[in-house]
């Protein structure tokens, strides 16, 4: 599950991170409003931190604008403001959950996992189904039948995508976000080699769903027959 954790304290910032990637989670942190506004728009991300008092965009007007573009990743407003209005005003703009600064941690970790059980995100936390694959999400494992392969982390999140958008083209750039992140300083190829990895397993495990290369722009998975 990846966090955007919207914070412009840098200290505070990376020391959340620090306890969230403890807890399992992958994080980037951002510590500006409009640099913010870049990363928010991404669809990679499965929850959003976001701080109400930002530079350069405040917190408020950021979860209006990515409410505005469609994005509808669950998204935590904190804020040290003790003000019912800003609560509201929060909530009203589009905000899922809200959380008084300074915060306990655990109390965090406690709304994230309240939120992540909600229906709207708990279907990306069960088994995903397309063809004859079935992807346990917790576990990592990809089977057909009876056959089953454990998969590493980065090919679980790759695997994990291609298996919640079936027969959709995906951009690299759009791969690369939601397995590395947006800032992810890696080589092109590390794409390609990760794709031969599944294509390897999907052969493993004589499924009659690939992964089509779809030139000059991504890969797709869909169904040979």
């Amino acid at each position: 599950m990846r966090i955007l954790l919207i914070e412009d304290d840098q200290q505070l910032c990376e020391a959340l991170k620090l306890q969230l990637v403890h807890a399992g989670y992958q994080v980037d942190c951002v510590y500006h409003g409009a640099d913010a506004a870049f990363y928010a728009l991404q669809p990679v991300y499965d929850l959003m931190i976001l701080d109400r008092m930002l530079p350069g965009l405040d917190g408020l007007s950021l979860l209006r604008m990515i409410r505005e573009n469609g994005i509808r990743t669950p998204v935590i407003l904190a804020t040290a403001l003790d003000d019912v209005r800003e609560r509201i005003a929060g909530l009203d703009g589009g905000a899922d959950d809200y959380i008084g600064k300074p915060y306990d941690v655990e109390e965090l970790l406690a709304r994230i996992r309240a939120l992540v059980r909600r229906p709207a995100v708990l279907k990306k936390q069960e088994s995903l189904r397309y063809g004859d694959l079935e992807y346990q999400v917790q576990n990592h494992e990809l089977s057909v039948g009876g056959e089953m392969i454990r998969l590493s982390r980065r090919e679980a999140l790759l695997m994990e995508y291609f298996m919640q958008n079936p027969e959709k083209i995906l951009a690299r750039a759009l791969l690369f976000g939601r397995v590395w992140g947006p800032d992810g300083q890696v080589e092109d190829g590390n794409l390609d080699t990760y794709i031969y990895y599944l294509r390897k397993h999907l052969r493993t495990l004589k499924s009659a769903v690939k992964i089509f290369t779809v030139h000059g722009v991504g890969y797709k998975l869909g169904k040979t027959s």
